[in-house]
């Protein structure tokens, strides 16, 4: 289920006693108030259709997210802009700004909309990967690592590799960057540091 913090929502509504005294009484009136009124009815009219829009895009895409929903972040399903625009009858440029800044509260925390889009990485058996949840099994993987003797990203590449996801040093390298994390020889010494330092 997907819905709108109300209580957020920008709520606006045109002054009825203003709207009645404009219809009734058009003499009174120059045609600057009379576009002023059509101006604020379509103000109020785009922006119900801008709720709309988010609503739409926002289930959408959770249902593209299921696992992700049950599962977590390594179960993120590769998704591009276009695969909601085509499913919504909508331009990419549309899913894009109402994606922008927008966050929805998930199990697993909050999130800006974009964050569930991301590039594909297919492995030996040709599935798709979601670029996203390999940046969080290897932000996993050197979590729990053996902190005196860190993994390099050949050992991290060797892993995935057995779990089905083949991915090159270098791409490992640059999502270790992407993560700011160490590499690992760095990462052993601020261990042996800290560990000095405890002492």
């Amino acid at each position: 289920e997907v819905r709108l913090i109300e209580e957020n929502s920008l709520m606006l509504k045109i002054n009825e006693d203003y709207q009645n005294i404009v219809k009734t009484e058009p003499d009174k009136f120059g045609k600057e108030s009379k576009d002023k009124l059509q101006e604020a009815k379509w103000l109020i009219k785009n922006l119900r259709e801008r709720s709309i829009t988010i609503i739409r895009v926002s289930r959408a895409i959770m249902k593209e997210q299921i696992d992700f929903l049950e599962k977590g972040k390594l179960f993120l399903k590769p998704l591009i802009l276009k695969n909601i625009a085509e499913k919504l009858n909508l331009h990419e440029s549309t899913i894009s700004r109402v994606t922008t800044n927008k966050f929805i509260s998930t199990p697993h925390g909050i999130f800006e909309l974009k964050y569930f889009f991301g590039s594909i990485i297919k492995n030996e058996n040709g599935n798709d990967f979601s670029s996203k949840a390999i940046l969080f099994r290897i932000k996993e993987l050197i979590k729990n690592e053996n902190s005196s003797n860190p993994f390099s990203e050949e050992q991290i590449s060797i892993i995935l590799k057995k779990e089905g996801v083949q991915i090159a040093r270098r791409t490992i390298a640059k999502y270790r960057i992407i993560l700011k994390i160490l590499p690992s020889n760095q990462r052993k010494i601020l261990h042996k540091v800290e560990f000095i330092e405890q002492l």
